[in-house]
């Protein structure tokens, strides 16, 4: 039996025939079974035994997760690729010009990209850990609208694997109505590595969200917020927000750029405010 068992996941090894999960499937136990045998002829428990019958029940148990759909696979991707992009866009440090600077130290700068269009980068120091700020816009993402005047809501549509989520957010009305009601459906994704977390995102489509009556649907991306520690001060967090978006509409350019320039830096403020709330509550 343990020559067949052993051909058997030889045989798995090819590429063609590792997709075929009904034979890992088989593998796993089949060699689960061999090893029971292999155990009670043994004079001693034998502890490698039991190691490697654990791990095939492991590998059993995996085989039995649900895939990613193609679909969700394709969010997956997007998500991916929304994140290199924009740190791509981030990294090139050429042509950014100063469109606002705060008493504070806070700034937003911008660049004309060939194929994007008019981007933003707002780069900050907030007097909370990482940990906090990430929390807040990660974890309690569908609380926005309480605390940032620039959006009405935010609502996850669906998770996909522990990185990525659909979204759909109402933007609030501007002053004056400027620009109109709009909304979003987007894909994000939110990767840690070390003490760096980046924020990814960007449009998408989404077959249970289509086009609101009364809202014109506008379209972001690449954009990402990236939250790394102060260098010496483990206590603040720079954050960094590259925005970039379509509001789609008849709307001048000059209004658009005002606009989103302006709500950079209120989005700071207000995180600020929700942050030291929650930490003194």
């Amino acid at each position: 039996m343990l020559p067949a068992t052993f051909k058997l996941c030889a045989a798995i090894s090819y590429q063609h025939l590792r997709n075929m999960s009904g034979l890992r499937r088989q593998a796993a136990v089949a060699i689960s079974q061999e090893l029971s045998r292999l155990a009670c002829r043994s004079v001693g428990p034998g502890a490698w035994i039991h190691q490697v019958r654990r791990r095939s029940s492991l590998l059993s148990s995996r085989l039995e997760e649900k895939p990613f759909s193609e679909m969700e696979m394709s969010y997956i991707k997007q998500g991916e690729e929304a994140l290199q992009k924009s740190l791509s866009i981030l990294g090139d440090q050429d042509g950014w010009k100063t469109e606002t600077v705060v008493d504070n130290g806070d700034k937003v700068l911008s660049k004309v990209l060939p194929d994007v269009g008019k981007v933003f980068r707002l780069e900050v120091v907030v007097d909370q850990p990482l940990d906090a700020v990430y929390g807040e816009l990660v974890d309690n993402m569908e609380q926005m609208g309480d605390w940032n005047p620039s959006v009405e809501e935010v609502k996850i549509l669906q998770k996909i694997g522990k990185d990525t989520v659909i979204t759909h957010e109402k933007a609030a009305a501007t002053p004056g109505n400027i620009v109109g009601p709009r909304d979003f459906v987007s894909v994000r994704c939110a990767k840690r590595r070390g003490s760096t977390c980046v924020l990814a995102g960007m449009a998408t489509k989404y077959g249970a969200m289509p086009e609101q009556e009364g809202f014109i649907r506008a379209e972001n991306g690449p954009t990402c917020m990236i939250l790394r520690p102060l260098p010496g001060s483990p206590s603040q967090t720079k954050l960094t927000w590259l925005l970039s978006i379509d509001l789609k509409g008849w709307l001048p350019k000059t209004i658009i750029n005002q606009v989103l320039s302006q709500t950079q830096v209120a989005f700071a403020a207000h995180l600020r405010e929700r942050l030291a709330r929650a930490a003194a509550a």
